[in-house]
């Protein structure tokens, strides 16, 4: 009797579920896409050839075993198409099949002419440019999108397990094969968290990793206190829902479609005097079969409701509250085993606002703590201000921030370990300079640019950094450059260009005169600094070093006269003589001439800054006379009220806060 009951619930089941017509395995949704129309070919012409041959591969291989597959096409390079495809890992290779053309298909009527386009579709997602993009990892553009339906249980609770879920979801994606992993976490008896996460198979894991994390980052933002959210980036994708919405019995593209369950075979049912009529049957058989028939509906008609109340949106803006990112919380006792009770032999440095220590955690992820001293002037709000920044902030050439601990009177802030220390340790150090050849040298100026275009222009908030300068610049183990220490930074609105402010902060010689004298802050204030930044990393010398020689100038003007008495090279640091590009070096100057120049407006965008240090095709406008040319030091300082901490000894007095620690977390 009981294979009977199976038997006819099962056939129930299936024909309930064909009546309803759920998606299939193959079916494609569209969900968003990217085409700017900056970059566009002309109809017919032999870019639009290479770009439908790269179409046609791109779909021949959409049975890929691996579900990911990259190609190009073309000969010049004005003419080469670049392009890959990504199938989501739980999807079988009928459906990748399926969903790649569909992709090129939508992708075609909605960017007809352009030559960058990204589109992702639920089960693909398909990319192509005129540029190499392979390997590189991208997160931006950026699509968010979310249930509309609230999180009205233990919400804290919630995004703690979802935190937790995701971040070995990361992990794992990171250091597989495919890049790509699923999670499922408990909430309560009856709910569950199901995540998922995958990059495109040419990403690096550390990329990946970066990239995982860095949109797992803005779900607190978009998506937070929702039952379901996704972050779509060109190189990676993250989601979670509180439904299975992956298909948890397959674990890559590859995997065969899930084979229909076999029916037992019939039973015959005799009668007698122990057993069960027909009748009996049908009465037990029915009611089972029709409360199956409607949870199997209504669960259905919810999880197809939850679906279409997603909406993609352009991301959001404003500051997330301390509360979006509780996830990150280390607690005390967790921060104090990994330094060895903030043991002297873990101090990386000390400043105004306290300690760094290095640390190391009980899974052997090395760690730089910033214990702030409990008499810091950084108060709860910048410390605040620092660790929602930061943790939103996700870039190869910014410090990345892996939590925090808020604990009594205790403050502290949990950065990645960044080995090589700062840049002024090896720049502004005779015995250590020649470790900084040139080719190193141009790509530190080059990375540094890369980070504060992103901070500037391609983060979801417009950040002003406001105290950059080398001490502020970290080198990790490659000597790639990372901009540290926002305690200082400020949020700008998306269509805002400056601010004004009472409280002058940040390091002197660094700072922009309008910034210095009247409190006018912007992006240029943060080119201005980037000026100097460059022209101290060609010279290997101080901003603040040739106020103490007779020459009682400082670098800008010594650069600039130079640059006028057509010597620029005599500027070069002399360890660099033998390692030099010359076009490169006098280009650097030249740009570093046009980040300082007094009027803000005369200084490029940042946009240009990159084009002038990628492209020689760029004509550079002549500079004008640096800032404080032909002004001493005295004349400028009365101007001036400095707040610096006179228990810290530097050549360069830093205004106020937390500027004047010269050593940070690394």
């Amino acid at each position: 009797m009981a294979q009977v009951v199976i038997r006819v619930l099962l056939s129930v089941t299936v024909t309930v579920i064909t009546l309803l017509g759920l998606p299939s395995t193959t079916e494609a949704d569209y969900l968003a896409h990217f085409c700017p129309n900056s970059t566009v070919f002309t109809p017919n012409s032999t870019f639009q050839s290479n770009l439908n041959r790269l179409f046609s591969v791109l779909s021949s291989n959409a049975t890929s075993d691996t579900g990911f597959y990259k190609a190009t096409t073309g000969r010049t390079p004005t003419d080469t198409v670049y392009g890959l495809f990504l199938c989501r890992g739980d999807v079988n290779a009928t459906a990748c099949e399926a969903c790649v053309p569909s992709a090129i298909a939508e992708a075609v009527k909605q960017c007809p002419i352009e030559k960058e386009v990204v589109i992702w579709f639920d089960d693909c997602m398909v990319r192509y440019s005129n540029r190499s993009f392979f390997s590189v990892m991208a997160e931006s553009p950026r699509v968010f999108m979310w249930n509309t339906q609230n999180v009205t249980t233990e919400p804290n609770r919630f995004n703690q397990v979802l935190a937790e879920s995701m971040n070995k979801m990361a992990t794992e994606a990171a250091n597989g094969g495919d890049k790509f992993a699923t999670k499922e976490a408990n909430f309560t008896g009856l709910i569950s968290l199901y995540s998922l996460g995958q990059c495109t198979q040419d990403l690096s894991s550390f990329d990946c990793n970066t990239c995982l994390r860095g949109a797992i980052a803005q779900l607190p933002g978009c998506c937070g206190g929702k039952l379901g959210g996704r972050v779509l980036y060109p190189s990676c994708t993250v989601r979670f829902e509180v439904y299975p919405f992956y298909h948890q019995n397959l674990t890559s593209a590859t995997a065969p479609a899930p084979a229909a369950l076999p029916l037992p075979p019939p039973t015959s049912v005799s009668k007698g005097k122990n057993k069960i009529s027909g009748t009996t049957i049908v009465a037990i058989v029915v009611p089972i079969a029709a409360s199956l028939v409607l949870f199997v509906i209504g669960y259905c008609l919810i999880t197809k409701r939850a679906k279409k109340k997603y909406s993609a949106v352009p991301e959001p803006s404003g500051v997330n509250d301390i509360s979006s990112v509780e996830s990150l919380q280390f607690d005390f006792g967790t921060i104090e085993a990994a330094t060895n009770n903030f043991s002297d032999d873990n101090k990386l440095g000390e400043g105004g606002f306290g300690q760094v220590y290095k640390g190391l955690l009980s899974d052997g992820q090395e760690i730089a703590v910033k214990r702030l001293s409990r008499n810091s002037g950084q108060g709860a709000q910048e410390f605040k201000n620092e660790m929602v920044l930061v943790a939103q902030l996700q870039h190869r050439n910014l410090v990345r921030l892996l939590g925090f601990c808020l604990e009594g009177e205790e403050k502290m802030l949990v950065y990645e370990y960044v080995p090589n220390k700062s840049l002024d340790h090896f720049l502004f150090d005779p015995e250590k300079q020649g470790q900084l050849d040139w080719p190193r040298r141009y790509k530190i100026i080059a990375g540094i640019a890369r980070g504060i275009m992103y901070l500037h222009e391609d983060s979801r908030l417009r950040i002003i950094h406001r105290d950059l300068k080398a001490s502020n610049i970290l080198l990790d183990g490659e000597m790639h450059p990372k901009i540290a220490d926002f305690g200082m930074a400020r949020i700008f609105g998306v269509d805002q260009t400056q601010a004004n402010t009472n409280r002058i902060v940040g390091t002197y010689g660094y700072m922009s005169p309008e910034y210095a004298m009247h409190g006018h802050f912007s992006v240029k204030s943060d080119l201005y600094s980037f000026g100097v930044l460059v022209l101290e990393i060609i010279s290997g010398k101080k901003n603040s070093y040739f106020f103490q020689t007779d020459a009682a100038e400082d670098l800008m003007s010594h650069a600039w006269k130079l640059w006028r008495d057509g010597t620029p090279l005599e500027l070069l640091d002399p360890c660099l003589r033998d390692s030099y590009s010359r076009s490169e070096v006098i280009r650097c100057i030249h740009i570093g001439l046009l980040c300082v120049q007094e009027d803000p407006a005369d200084r490029p965008t940042m946009q240009s800054l990159i084009l002038m240090l990628n492209s020689y095709s760029v004509t550079l406008p002549l500079p004008q006379e640096p800032a404080f040319f032909h002004r001493t030091r005295s004349e400028f300082m009365p101007k001036m009220v400095l707040e610096s901490d006179q228990s810290i000894s530097q050549s360069s007095p830093s205004v106020y806060e937390g500027s004047i620690t010269e050593v940070y977390p690394r």
